[in-house]
């Protein structure tokens, strides 16, 4: 399955997964009443006074009254604490890193361990066109372990326990975090979120029981607690019916995803003993990828590996035995000569910030200012890219990395560079209109001298490299306050208006930008909107692309290959329309249709996509700055778009 249809199989899981919760709050529903008619029974005078009752007859003189509180009682106050958690959780992937007791690393982090891990996440980011996910470590679990989390792809959160870091060597983490990433992509992250509210609510009333107990417990009046511990008990036993559903929940939702996460995995990294020794690491590990923290039992279907002891594995497992995923990655697998061969444990090669020792040339001047390529992809085939994991993309990943100026990289690492970064990204090279937009970054924010400092090196940069530098300069700066944030959008808007003209590159810019950086809540019930519903939104954002991918001819007009490309993509998008009139593609109208085209259904989604590849390859070629328009518009989408020109060297990726 592609990307697309990976959203929708999520989708429609989650509908499994709602019908699988009210089964198990009527089973819990249900336990309440027993205990309810129990207590009724044995606390009843009437029955006290008629001891020649039946039992069943008993039960049948129960109150009707007392069973339907019970159950309105118990089935409200489980949605109510999942209505709770789940709106709890709608910071997304960083409430639950803490809920785990995670520390984000900082961009910056001189721990050479920290800054493997670092830069893996990077790389792989990058291959696949997510953005950058913020990075956190489990520092008290020695467990081999780790999990991503959030609502969508673009507020992803990946981490790892200190035990992963310290045990495994690059190979390793990178099957690891490749794993992780196809949870990213293929939608699994929005479902375990969702259940991990959700479920919260059929375990509470255990909690409850367990509560109760312990305070009869610690009471120093022992009269009259009996029936109150006995209650208590209950409500423990009853909790355990909750556990019960939610386990088998979570193993009837998660254990296929892991196979093929672990698949994914190997195809993005090309190397089967990456993930296949992470594995067996774990079942040599004395602790495995066993979870200590409180959080173990309600984030086990988010984790790498299965994060606590169960009863009956076959049933509550929610992850497949170790050695079936093996022989599933690498049937070939000998641990015993793996282990033989294997480096150290803990052995971190010296790191640049790019992830080599020494890194590469950086690319210097403007040169090649057209660069691109024959196509050769139908629309179909095109967005079939979209959200896949790939081995050359990776290989890519690392290069462009290492060909980052040292200062620009550097730079990235701490807030204030990575805001001047995004600005400096706008700047233009006439010394004019360069003045114009530096006076107007003076006055809007602190970053002027910060930009200027850092032109010589973003300058020599094409717009290949822009999409890599915003989303590593997004993770550090999605950790600023609001105040910061604003600033940052500011500067930038101040860099776009200065010349009283905003470019298509300016425009995706900002509204990616705003975009990532809008306070994040919790979304609501998935939009599935059909292009039909969003004709004027598809036709503006086809119009940009539209333009993008196309040059003038040899008279200078471009009108009739703006038409022909509008024709391609509207011929597959199924709408009939004209390139609007230039005033109407203004910045506002432009990015209210992004936004719009967001709550599109997934396969809608891949419909526009389709659309928009035929306008800006009706040529046949694809240019660097028409892959980046499209890269850059698919982050706003949410539609991750690797690189798509991998045969060019980072050296000569020139807009």
């Amino acid at each position: 399955m592609n990307f697309f249809e990976h959203q929708a199989l999520a989708r429609r899981n989650s509908k499994v997964m709602v019908l699988l919760f009210l089964l198990a709050v009527a089973a819990v529903v249900a336990a309440v009443d027993l205990v309810l008619a129990c207590v009724w029974v044995w606390g009843s005078s009437e029955m006290k006074a008629n001891q020649a009752l039946s039992l069943a007859d008993q039960f049948r003189l129960v109150p009707h009254s007392l069973y339907a509180w019970g159950a309105i009682a118990t089935a409200g106050l489980i949605f109510l604490v999942s209505i709770i958690n789940v709106t709890r959780l709608g910071g997304g992937g960083a409430v639950v890193a803490d809920m785990a007791g995670a520390r984000r690393i900082a961009p910056n982090s001189a721990d050479p361990l920290e800054r493997r891990f670092v830069n893996v996440v990077e790389e792989m980011a990058i291959a696949s066109g997510v953005r950058v996910p913020q990075v956190y470590i489990m520092d008290g679990e020695r467990g081999i372990n780790a999990f991503a989390a959030g609502w969508d792809v673009s507020g992803a959160v990946v981490a790892a326990t200190r035990g992963a870091l310290e045990t495994l060597n690059r190979d390793e983490l990178q099957g690891v975090v490749g794993h992780e990433f196809s949870h990213i992509l293929n939608g699994d992250m929005r479902l375990n979120i969702r259940m991990l509210g959700v479920l919260a609510g059929i375990v509470f009333i255990g909690s409850i029981g367990e509560f109760v107990m312990r305070s009869v417990r610690e009471s120093r009046d022992s009269k009259g607690v009996s029936g109150i511990f006995l209650f208590g008990l209950a409500l423990f036993i009853i909790g355990y019916v909750g556990l019960f559903c939610a386990r088998l929940i979570k193993a009837a939702v998660s254990r296929q995803r892991e196979f093929l996460a672990d698949a994914s995995s190997v195809q993005f990294t090309r190397n089967p003993d990456g993930i296949a020794g992470a594995l067996d690491q774990i079942r040599g590990a004395a602790g495995g990828a066993l979870i200590s923290a409180r959080c173990a039992e309600d984030l086990s279907h988010m984790f790498f590996g299965q994060s606590v002891r169960v009863w009956l594995h076959g049933l509550f497992d929610t992850h497949p035995p170790i050695e079936q995923r093996i022989e599933r990655v690498n049937p070939r697998f000998q641990p015993a000569t793996y282990r033989q061969k294997r480096p150290a444990e803990a052995a971190v090669a010296p790191e640049t910030a790019a992830g080599f020792a020494g890194g590469e040339t950086p690319p210097a001047g403007r040169r090649a200012r057209d660069a691109g390529a024959a196509w050769g992809r139908t629309p179909d085939e095109s967005a079939k890219l979209v959200g896949t994991l790939d081995s050359g993309k990776l290989d890519y990943a690392t290069r462009l990395l290492a060909a980052l100026p040292a200062p620009l990289r550097d730079g990235l690492r701490e807030p204030e560079g990575a805001c001047a970064a995004m600005v400096a990204l706008l700047i233009a090279p006439k010394d004019d209109v360069m003045q114009k937009q530096l006076e107007a970054i003076a006055a809007a924010s602190t970053l002027a001298e910060r930009v200027r400092a850092l032109l010589p090196h973003t300058q020599s940069l094409g717009l290949g490299f822009h999409l890599p530098v915003i989303d590593l300069a997004l993770a550090t700066v999605k950790a600023l306050p609001e105040s910061g944030r604003k600033a940052l959008i500011a500067a930038l808007e101040a860099a776009a208006y200065a010349d009283r003209r905003v470019s298509l590159h300016e425009f995706v810019v900002l509204t990616l930008v705003r975009d990532q950086l809008a306070p994040k809540t919790k979304p609501g019930a998935p939009q599935a909107k059909r292009i039909a519903d969003l004709v004027g939104p598809a036709a503006t954002v086809l119009t940009l692309v539209a333009h993008a991918g196309t040059r003038p001819d040899a008279t200078g007009a471009r009108q009739d290959a703006v038409q022909a490309a509008l024709r391609e993509g509207a011929k597959i998008m199924g709408l009939k329309l004209e390139a609007p009139a230039g005033a109407t593609l203004s910045l506002e109208v432009a990015r209210t249709a992004l936004e719009a085209l967001k709550e599109l259904a997934p396969m809608q989604k891949a419909v526009l996509v389709k659309g928009l590849f035929a306008a800006v390859t009706a040529d046949g070629t694809i240019r660097v700055g028409e892959a980046g328009v499209m890269r850059l518009v698919g982050a706003v989408l949410d539609c991750p778009l690797p690189p798509l020109l991998t045969e060019i060297d980072p050296a000569s990726l020139q807009a």
